[in-house]
This record gives C-alpha cells, sequence and structure tokens, in this order.
C-alpha cells in the first residue's frame, strides 16, 4: 500500500473517532495509534457492541470492504463500515438485520450505559 494511502487512511480513522466523538458525545480513538497492532480495530470506541471498519477513498468495493469488517468483528459486534469520499459526508453500511442492534448499542453508548433490550446477538454467517 502507497504510503499516501495509509496516510489517507490514518486520516480517515482519525476524522471517523472525530465524528463519533462530536456528533454522538462518545469517546472513540484511533485502534492502531494506541494498539500498535496490525490487527487492532480501526477505531475503538465507547460504543459497545459495534466494530467500525473506516474507508476514506473515492471509490468503495463495499462488498470488501464489510468482508473485511465481518471477519475482523467478534461475534458480539455489530460490523459497520464507516466511509467517505474527499468532501462527502460519512457513511454507514451494516446488515439490514442488525440495524435494530446498532440502534440499541448506539443510544446505550450516548446515554452512557447498557439497557436491557441491548444484549448483543452474534452475527451470523457473512453474505
Amino acid at each position: 500500500m502507497p504510503l499516501n494511502s495509509r496516510q489517507k487512511g490514518a486520516a480517515g480513522e482519525r476524522e471517523w473517532a472525530g465524528f463519533v466523538r462530536d456528533t454522538w458525545g462518545v469517546n472513540a480513538y484511533r485502534g492502531r495509534q494506541y494498539h500498535g497492532r496490525d490487527d487492532a480495530p480501526d477505531v475503538v470506541s465507547d460504543l459497545d457492541g459495534l466494530h467500525f471498519e473506516v474507508k476514506r477513498v473515492e471509490r468503495l468495493n463495499i462488498h470488501d470492504a464489510w468482508l473485511q469488517c465481518f471477519a475482523d468483528a467478534t461475534p458480539e459486534q455489530v460490523p459497520t463500515v464507516a466511509f467517505r469520499r474527499n468532501r462527502g459526508e460519512w457513511m454507514l453500511t451494516l446488515k439490514a438485520a442488525d440495524a435494530e442492534r446498532f440502534a440499541m448499542c448506539l443510544l446505550d453508548g450516548i446515554r452512557g450505559g447498557a439497557s436491557a433490550h441491548s444484549a448483543p446477538q452474534p452475527h451470523e454467517v457473512a453474505p
């Protein structure tokens, strides 16, 4: 991967962490920056139950990105791809079947604690 692509990816991860902090008021930071391992998640946050794969590219193969996210997420996490183009808005991709779990994890994180309704269910096999 060219250095410029790595720098853009790292910048995208920092931007997404900033979006999570500024928009949802939840602690978030770049995973590799603090964990230093290649297997560290792109962004670590207080949104328990969510796994973010962050992409900052002009041409995204969303299926490949989602499969990577799915492979990296634990069975208890909702795999979610956050992505944007230059001068574009952040967008999310997740399985429609995971939308309710995503919403509950997001609300629980914003409220600062888990609710009785948010027990994560393991995700199924990737399509």
